[in-house]
């Protein structure tokens, strides 16, 4: 009884409800996935929006016509030729193009996230320690710098990946708690929410670029785990209690990474590490000459760490007079 009632249910809303059928299929003779049929909310399947013709398993796409000219192809056994990947929501990736006519191969940013880094900002810029905050947030970095030392010791690859899943965590964790606030308080965060999540985004793309130099071995991996899971959850506390302390850090975390990264520059122009050829990935996102190295990628890399210096400890500053930050218009789009 029970059975009967709830198919009757599910049949009456079925079309409502579940207005396509399933995408996967039994794979045809000769590994070619057959045409598929979608419904629409009327029900029934009387149009085909939607087909895969005739393209092997292994290396197949998605191609999107209209229902007549897929009725046509199909029946006569046609091919589309089509190149452009589309759903049948309309989500369409348009196709990019280098200026050089190359395809844009990158689907992690786009050409127009790439930039030149400002290679000559002030690397030895030193915020001094006064309040009690600013010399608890130094003490916890120089802390934390210890047993990286003896862990990495000069294996500089290793450092920087390891390095970069850290420094990655404070924008992001900033750029959600403004987010809230903006939405609790009704109110317009001046470029910060974006300006933090550039910087998160940005420490990100270090980390995939060193990820094409050296991989990490099994209990590095291990170690991201747990050194991520204690710092996000720390600073994710620390910032809510104190975001002036919070970025008062990240701008000494920033300035130990310039450190850490002009020592692994001297180690490669001293030949001690093998100065290869900078990874695809480098020259596009950072407009690298073709014959770019490693230890161009490394003046970069340390360039963006001074401009986060510069951003948080900025922010601090913007607290520690009594503002917010919303106050002051973010650094947007600082290279």
């Amino acid at each position: 009884m029970s059975s009967r009632i709830a198919g009757s249910m599910m049949r009456q809303l079925s079309p409502r409800f579940f207005s396509t059928a399933a995408i996967s299929r039994p794979v045809a003779a000769g590994g070619m996935v057959p045409p598929i049929l979608i419904g629409h909310a009327g029900g029934g399947t009387a149009s085909v929006p939607v087909a895969w013709v005739g393209i092997p398993v292994a290396s197949f796409r998605r191609i999107v016509t209209s229902p007549e000219a897929v009725g046509k192809d199909v029946s006569a056994g046609g091919r589309k030729e089509e190149k452009a990947a589309v759903s049948y929501w309309g989500v369409e990736a348009s196709k990019l193009v280098k200026a050089d006519g190359t395809e844009w191969k990158w689907s992690c940013f786009r050409p127009w996230e790439t930039y030149s880094s400002n290679v000559s900002i002030d690397l030895s810029k030193h915020h001094v320690p006064i309040t009690w905050g600013d010399k608890m947030a130094r003490w916890t970095v120089k802390a934390l710098r210890v047993p990286t030392d003896i862990f990495f010791q000069r294996r500089y690859g290793c450092r920087a990946m390891m390095l970069e899943t850290v420094a990655a965590v404070p924008g992001m964790v900033a750029g959600l708690l403004l987010h809230l606030r903006s939405l609790r308080r009704f109110e317009h965060s001046g470029g910060w929410i974006k300006a933090l999540l550039e910087e998160a985004e940005n420490e990100r793309m270090h980390l995939m670029t060193f990820m094409e130099v050296s991989q990490p071995r099994w209990y590095e991996r291990a170690l991201v785990f747990t050194v991520q899971g204690v710092f996000f959850n720390a600073y994710f506390v620390t910032y809510l209690l104190s975001p002036k302390n919070a970025h008062r850090m990240v701008g000494y975390l920033e300035e130990e990474a310039i450190h850490s990264y002009t020592e692994f520059l001297t180690d490669l122009e001293a030949g001690k590490i093998e100065n290869v050829p900078a990874p695809a990935i480098a020259i596009d996102y950072w407009r690298l000459p073709a014959d770019a190295t490693l230890s161009d990628v490394v003046k970069v890399v340390r360039a963006d760490e001074a401009h986060h210096r510069d951003v948080n400890h900025f922010a601090s500053d913007i607290h520690y007079q009594g503002h917010q930050l919303r106050d002051l218009p973010a650094p947007v789009g600082y290279h």
